[in-house]
């Protein structure tokens, strides 16, 4: 992905909006005849380019593209925004030093940390390495429990489920969980059918019903009725 790219007003919803769903983007706003946005320029790509693709300079010129200019209702530039998940997070107006621009950047758009380049690799040592150097971080405890459970191994299963253990509940975690204590389940009726008689008196299977409407998801049309069974069950 190339860390400085031109930008038009056709170019917009996907080079800029849609490209801050993924990575920060920090809009440069001038013209040629602007002697600040030329002075300017250069170190914003200097200390976007410090930054090795995890953030993106988008070069929009104001006078080949008003629509562009009229979005951000620029008054004066250089005028520079950052946007992430399509919506504008800060910006300035105006010339800055060097300094000035990297610690802007940095406070908008942080350096990846140590463990956000272990999760990144994705791997088994370099997830287990990164939930080690953060033991609560989200993003590694769910994509190693995510490799956990699909080795499929009973340890693994409980690993994951104690990982998972450490994060709110969402309906993420509750899906991992669920596929923990359940594996995966492509015919549930008799399954669940069964586990009903049980669900009032017996904790673990009314946990494993719940399971199974979990991983179901609620776009199964038969998840409404299972769940309204267990409601007659339990009240």
């Amino acid at each position: 992905m190339p860390h400085v790219i031109d930008v038009t007003d056709a170019t917009f919803e996907a080079e800029v909006l849609d490209r801050s769903q993924q990575v920060p983007v920090v809009v440069d706003l001038w013209a040629a005849w602007c002697g600040p946005c030329r002075m300017l320029s250069p170190v914003l790509e200097k200390v976007v380019a410090e930054r090795a693709g995890t953030v993106v300079l988008a070069k929009v010129d104001v006078d080949a593209n008003p629509r562009v200019a009229a979005t951000f209702q620029v008054q004066s530039i250089p005028a520079v925004y950052a946007l992430k998940d399509r919506n504008v997070v800060s910006g300035f107006i105006g010339a800055q030093p060097e300094p000035a621009v990297r610690a802007w950047l940095e406070q908008v758009a942080p350096a990846p940390t140590e463990v956000d380049e272990l999760v990144a690799a994705g791997d088994e040592a370099s997830l287990r390495k990164a939930v080690e150097l953060e033991p609560g971080h989200e993003k590694a405890i769910l994509s190693l429990a995510t490799l956990l459970v699909d080795k499929g191994g009973e340890a693994e299963k409980q690993e994951a489920l104690a990982l998972l253990a450490r994060l709110p509940e969402t309906s993420e975690v509750r899906h991992l969980q669920a596929r923990a204590r359940v594996g995966e389940e492509r015919d549930v009726t008799e399954r669940l059918d069964a586990l009903l008689e049980r669900v009032k008196e017996d904790d673990a299977a009314r946990q494993e019903y719940l399971d199974l409407l979990e991983l179901m998801g609620p776009g199964d049309p038969r998840v409404a009725s299972y769940r309204r069974a267990l409601t007659s069950r339990l009240f």
